[in-house]
């Protein structure tokens, strides 16, 4: 369980892709400290488990299913990903609760920049504007949002100077993908309707 609160940017040292299996090299500094093989880590929102650790670079096996629901099988080295510890209990909440189970891969429509404001409109993928509510929470590439407008086939989100020079959404542009985790309590409401 994480928080959608990214703690740094790491930088991908490579993507080995083997049968049925993909290995994601990440360099990294902060999420290092304390952090041992079996723990998890949030990798562009995305819960992966980490299988070595050496030096300042962590290792996570990703299965086929990881590569491609998600975003990161389209990584390459150099990139930039969001990183972030799994929560601790007792530990402030400062986001809401993010899972790293992304629900779809999304698209930047429209990056709207003016003095003091940045909005990001995102395409809104088959089956999850139910989930989507103005005002209600969602993470993108693992940072935890205010969904603002929403409409038929899109929704905004809006990002605060500090947001942009400390997350990869800073530099994300039109035709970029994101990895789209709606808010969990939203899909427990609505399945308990449902039901």
């Amino acid at each position: 369980m994480f928080n959608g609160i990214v703690e740094e940017i790491g930088i991908v040292d490579a993507l080995e892709r083997r049968k049925n299996l993909s290995v994601l090299k990440v360099r990294a500094c902060k999420v290092l400290q304390g952090t041992k093989p079996g723990d998890s880590i949030a990798v562009e929102g995305v819960c992966l488990t980490v299988t070595k650790k050496k030096k300042n670079i962590l290792a996570f096996d990703m299965m086929r299913e990881t590569v491609n629901k998600t975003l990161l099988g389209q990584l390459r080295r150099g990139d930039k990903v969001n990183l972030e510890r799994a929560l601790k209990a007792g530990s402030r909440v400062s986001g809401h609760f993010v899972t790293g189970h992304i629900d779809r891969v999304g698209r930047v429509e429209q990056r709207i920049v003016e003095a003091n404001y940045e909005e990001l409109s995102i395409r809104l993928p088959k089956g999850l504007g139910k989930y989507i509510v103005p005002k209600g929470s969602v993470a993108l590439d693992g940072v935890s949002l205010t969904v603002g407008k929403v409409s038929k086939d899109r929704f905004s989100v809006y990002l605060i100077p500090f947001t942009r020079q400390v997350t990869t959404l800073g530099v994300k542009k039109k035709g970029d993908p994101v990895n789209i985790e709606t808010d969990i309590l939203a899909k427990y409401i609505l399945n308990s309707v449902r039901g």
